[in-house]
Parts: C-alpha cells; structure tokens; sequence
C-alpha cells in the first residue's frame, strides 16, 4: 500500500473512531435511563440499587442555617407575657373556698401545684386590670413574667410569675406561685431631639390646620400635605376642636419668619389641646414638613422619635 493511501485511511480512520466512540457513550445512556424507568414500576428496593449503579453524581442540598431574624421570631413567639397575664388574671379572681368557679378551675388549669388565695369575706381583692410589663427569658425555657394589677382605689401590685415554655413556644406551664415583688423602675428619658421653639406663624399655623383636618375632621386632609403623600384622617373624628399649644423643631430653619426655599424639610412636635364633649385632652404630634410654593405641606406623621425615621 502507498503511503499516501495509508495517510488517507489513517485520517478516515480517526472520525469514525470518535463517531463510535461517541455513540456507545449515547447508547449507555440510554440503557440506563431505559433501567430506571424500569426499576421505578419494580419498586423502592430496585430503584435504590439501580442509581447506586448508575454512574450519576448528586450533591447534598445543605440545610440554611437559622437567620437571627427567624431566631428572633421564635423567640418572641415563645415569650409567655400573656399567657402569665391570663392566668393573674385568673387567679386573683379565685378563691380556695370555691373551687368549682370558672376562675378557680382555670388557674387550677393553668397551674395545678399552685395554692388558691383565700380572700376574707369582705376584701375587695379583685382588680380593675392585669397587665404584663417585662419578660425575662431564662435557661432551659424558663421565664419571669412580671405582671401589674392595678385595683379600682389606685393600688398597683406586681406579679413575678414562673413560666416554663416548649421550644416552639406552643405550650406554656405556669411552674410556681407568683411572687410580690417591686415595679420596673422609670428609665432615663433622653434629651428631645426638639430643641428649636417655633413663633406663631406659617408652619404652626400648618401644623394646626392639618391636625384640625384629622382629628377634628374639619377639611379635607389631602390639602394639607405634600405631593405623594397619602393619609387618611381619624374617622370618625374622635374631636371637635384641635389647638397648638406649643411647636418645638429639630431644624433651625422651622424658626425663620418666611418660608424657606423649596424642598426645605423639617421636623417639629407639636403639644396638642383637644376637646370633645368630655373634656380637653392633652396630645403629641411628630410631624415632616417640606416647604414647596411659599408654604409648608405634610410629609409624614412620624410614628416614632425624629431618629428612627418611621412614617405612616
């Protein structure tokens, strides 16, 4: 044979080569998908043996760990303030005399190894509300609830009562008897953020008509505020008249006596008087306002202090 025909043979040669190659490769795996469809109507067991012996890679999906965000849900979920409240509320409405009422068998519920008070005959030992102040998380799912009561001749008695809850915070146990203890203490009030005291003028003026138009329902709303912003006004109106007492002001620009430019924003407090037919109430207000076309307009009714930048 020539060498140039043995060239030609030997180039010829090496695509088929590939082509068979690459055929026998489809040919298995059609044979194996063949196999698995028919394993599956065979069973679990057949299915089992036939992907461990089929050449198939498959990687372990790892399970996402807990963000804080999901913790921290869990764990105000689990928190048993109310449910301390409950059973407070139950228990100082019970009396060991009379097991069988409705407040003594829930408290029995609620805490089967804990005594029922014995109020004399003549004690007016109910009180006018129960309500849950702090909760303490400790180990093992165990909790310190302290709960106030506060009774109708201005008395106030806190509750520190033992709660023991599950992990999911689905059951809760009260584990002892509660105990008298002292209130939370008053926290440091911060300095206000409103250093700025605000004249008669354009901005009180507005801040007085908005809060006019909803509380009082005196005008619409809408004419008071900013572009894109939107606010329904209380309904029913709870007031008849609304009056700024006192304006105070983060920004020293709520202080100049014409309106600043356009897109100057401020934030005041405004010390509200409101009356109704049963009085005059004492309110506050946190308001954004933006000047636009020489007057101020409502940006936002802030639902917090002015750091935390929270509007409704």
């Amino acid at each position: 044979m020539s060498p140039g025909k043995q060239a030609s043979e030997s180039k010829t040669a090496a695509p088929m080569a590939a082509g068979a190659r690459l055929e026998a490769m489809r040919r298995r795996v059609r044979l194996s998908r063949l196999a698995i469809w028919t394993v599956i109507g065979a069973g679990p067991i057949a299915l089992g043996v036939a992907l461990a012996s089929t050449p198939t890679t498959v990687e372990a999906a790892t399970t996402p760990k807990p963000t804080a965000a999901v913790r921290s849900s869990t764990a105000a979920a689990a928190d048993p303030a109310g449910y301390a409240q409950l059973f407070v509320h139950a228990w100082l409405r019970s009396n060991a005399d009379d097991a069988a009422s409705a407040q003594s068998r829930l408290a029995q519920s609620m805490a089967p190894d804990v005594g029922m008070p014995d109020p004399a005959a003549d004690a007016q030992s109910t009180p006018a509300s129960v309500t849950a102040v702090r909760s303490a998380q400790r180990a093992g799912g165990a909790w310190s609830v302290t709960v106030a009561a506060q009774y109708a001749d201005g008395r106030l008695r806190y509750y520190a009562v033992p709660v023991s809850a599950d992990r999911g915070g689905a059951s809760f146990a009260v584990t002892g008897a509660p105990s008298v203890v002292a209130g939370p203490g008053r926290a440091e009030v911060p300095k206000s953020p409103y250093g700025v005291n605000v004249p008669d003028g354009d901005l009180s003026s507005a801040a007085e008509e908005f809060l006019t138009a909803y509380l009082a329902g005196a005008g619409e709303v809408d004419r008071y505020l900013a572009p894109g912003v939107s606010l329904s006004p209380v309904s029913p109106a709870p007031y008849t008249a609304i009056t700024v007492q006192q304006l105070s002001a983060v920004e020293e620009a709520a202080a100049a006596e014409q309106v600043p430019a356009d897109g100057t924003k401020v934030r005041v407090i405004a010390q509200v008087e409101a009356r109704d037919t049963g009085g005059r109430w004492p309110l506050g207000y946190e308001l954004a306002l933006t000047a636009r076309s020489g007057r101020w307009e409502v940006s936002a009714l802030e639902s917090g202090t002015a750091g935390d930048g929270g509007a409704r």
